[in-house]
């Protein structure tokens, strides 16, 4: 059994880390940082760069630590947060089929994240290496309520954010502060009076 989820993590980690870095760094023809923030500007995950980061980071380095079989619970708690994220802001309203833009493969990664929290990283793992070959299935739970919270909360206060930046766009000036609005007659005749 001990190959078995070593594939297992692998494979699963490996992904979540070629994931994070499509967004961090522009990796493996991913959209790079500013990209990403674009993203999450449009889906409302304000400050955008801060959660950019946020995301991309959770997916690397959990992603790195279900590979490695370190700190499990954490690792798959930082997956879990972004890819309910994923699934609120991006995949629900698709359904549940990839082919539409639903959220299966996040599923399908989460739940073999959670997998190997329950029955642990196995022997061949840095946890084991501190005498963790186990996490057990209330480290599992732990995971998936610590993940959800964080996303909630980072949806929720993207939301104000974005809410709070709109209420103050109408009052920001027409033009810059010190400058002159342009005169309509002078754009008409050419006129840089």
């Amino acid at each position: 059994m001990a190959v078995g989820t070593l594939v297992l993590r692998l494979v699963v980690g490996g992904l979540f880390v070629g994931h994070g870095l499509q967004k961090l760094t522009g990796a493996f023809e991913g959209p790079g940082i500013e990209g990403t923030t674009g993203m999450m500007d449009s889906l409302d995950m304000k400050p955008a760069r801060s959660n950019a980061y946020a995301a991309a980071l959770s997916e690397t380095l959990g992603g790195a630590g279900i590979a490695l079989g370190a700190a499990t619970p954490l690792a798959t708690t930082a997956v879990t947060a972004a890819m309910a994220t994923a699934v609120h802001k991006v995949h629900l309203k698709n359904g549940l089929w990839n082919a539409k833009g639903g959220y299966e493969f996040n599923a399908a990664l989460v739940a073999a994240a959670l997998a190997v929290t329950a029955d642990g990283p196995g022997r061949l793992s840095v946890d084991a290496l501190f005498g963790r070959r186990m996490w057990g299935f209330g480290w599992a739970v732990f995971s998936v309520v610590a993940g959800v919270a964080a996303s909630a909360a980072a949806i929720t206060l993207g939301r104000r954010a974005a809410e709070a930046e709109r209420a103050v766009a109408p009052l920001a000036p027409a033009h810059p502060v010190g400058s002159e609005p342009a005169d309509p007659d002078d754009a008409a005749t050419g006129s840089t009076a």
